[in-house]
């Protein structure tokens, strides 16, 4: 037995101390990853995304019942003011949709990144509806027409009836037959044109709506003749009731013509189209990719996570 001390290789010193750094940084590092991902931490940024796809979803409902409200209103301000409910809640679901993008695009699958892009699409489409929607909503073309119809139009029409109906409350007079005949083919036909302004206003079609106007035009056309005839009966020469006749006819054009722009411009009856249709569509199609997302985010295993459920259930 050889009794001498040994000697220690200094050369290895270098080795030892990058292999113990070595050792010490991969300890380091899983300790950090695993630190990074602990399950309170999957649980906190799952439950952050579910959030904001909540948020969305609430902000998207109150747009939808907002410009609802701004179709339906019946004056231009109220229509004013649901309009910019509605975009303010639009805007909210933007800012909601891209700080879920951020989350997703760190934490987030390949899946939820991919339904979070259909939302997107699908919300822009619905946010280019909506402002073609509410920009037709606050103008209230239809309402207005309506009130134009029911009010000074009524009214100028129900002038003129008693105007002509005094024209022909002579009946002993010998013309008389020939006076009450014109008379009444200008009440009538004057009748004729206020039942068809409610049709025009409803209207939804311009072939529709041109074929009611030039319905109106006959008419029209009948009032003004029964007005000159009853202009040639000599009896009714400077006649009150006459010129109060035929002031009301004018008046009652003028106030049809301000009646058929409005009608015309339909921006009550083309927003509720839109409403009905373009919107309701593009508000599925959103509703549904979030509802996709938001169980894709649920779905997603965490580590020693089981949602109440046993991990080895019997």
């Amino acid at each position: 037995m050889t009794g001498g001390p040994r000697t220690f290789d200094r050369s290895a010193i270098p080795w030892m101390i990058a292999g113990t750094a070595i050792v010490a940084l991969t300890v380091t590092l899983a300790w950090f990853f695993r630190r990074d991902s602990s399950p309170a931490q999957e649980l906190a940024l799952k439950a952050s995304r579910v959030d904001l796809v909540g948020q969305i979803q609430v902000s998207l409902a109150s747009a939808s019942e907002a410009e609802k409200s701004a179709v339906l209103s019946t004056t231009d301000q109220g229509s004013q003011v649901f309009a910019d409910q509605a975009r303010a809640a639009a805007r909210e679901v933007e800012r909601a949709r891209l700080e879920l993008g951020k989350l997703l695009a760190t934490g987030g699958t390949r899946a939820e990144q991919d339904l979070l892009a259909r939302f997107s699409e699908a919300f822009a489409k619905l946010r280019q509806v909506d402002e073609e929607l509410l920009e037709l909503a606050v103008q209230n073309t239809n309402l207005k027409a309506y009130g134009l119809a029911f009010g000074p139009a009524a009214e100028a029409g129900a002038e003129l009836d008693a105007a002509l109906a005094r024209v022909a409350g002579e009946p002993g007079a010998p013309d008389a037959a020939r006076v009450q005949a014109m008379a009444f083919a200008a009440r009538l036909a004057a009748l004729r044109i206020q039942a068809l302004l409610a049709p025009h206003i409803a209207e939804e079609s311009d072939a529709r709506m041109d074929q009611l106007e030039a319905s109106m035009a006959r008419e029209e056309a009948q009032v003004r003749q029964s007005l000159a005839g009853l202009g040639g009966v000599p009896r009714l020469k400077g006649s009150a009731d006459l010129a109060a006749a035929a002031s009301s006819f004018a008046r009652f054009g003028e106030v049809k013509e301000r009646i058929l722009r409005f009608s015309k411009q339909n921006t009550n009856v083309r927003s509720l189209a839109l409403s009905l249709n373009q919107k309701r569509k593009a508000m599925l199609v959103c509703l549904d990719a979030l509802g996709a997302l938001r169980q894709a985010i649920l779905d997603e295993p965490i580590a020693g996570v089981t949602y109440g459920r046993p991990v080895s259930p019997r």
